[in-house]
């Protein structure tokens, strides 16, 4: 049997899925959570598209919570990718957009200046 101390390495069944993680119960009775930060190296949506409850997997003890808890993670033993993706940069607008922009918000800041701003329509004088 395991002796489950942190950084100990076990085989366990996934007993429940919640949206925050699973819970992983071992041989000797004891069950601990995978958070579901620990699942995948990527960014987890939805826990379901990478774990199912009755499912054996592969742990690694990080330790255990101020309670006895055991805390657990699947993504430490996985590979790490090469490159992690990163969310795509917007490319620059168009020279014509930047100067309507900047031509906008000038305009903008004149009108919210004291005195720089149009008098309400209706309330001139002739």
């Amino acid at each position: 049997m395991v002796q489950l101390d942190s950084g100990a390495v076990a085989e366990g069944r996934i007993t429940r899925v919640t949206d925050f993680g699973a819970f992983i119960q071992f041989e000797n009775g004891e069950t601990g959570l995978v958070h579901i930060s620990q699942i995948a190296h990527s960014f987890v949506r939805n826990i379901h598209d990478h774990v199912r409850e009755g499912d054996t997997v592969e742990v690694k003890v990080l330790g255990r919570d101020e309670r006895g808890r055991l805390d657990l993670s699947i993504k430490e033993l996985l590979e790490e990718p090469e490159e992690v993706p990163r969310p795509r940069a917007i490319g620059r607008q168009s020279p014509q957009f930047e100067a309507k922009l900047r031509s906008f918000m000038r305009d903008a800041k004149e009108r919210t200046t004291a005195g720089g701003g149009k008098k309400p329509a209706g309330k001139r004088k002739k």
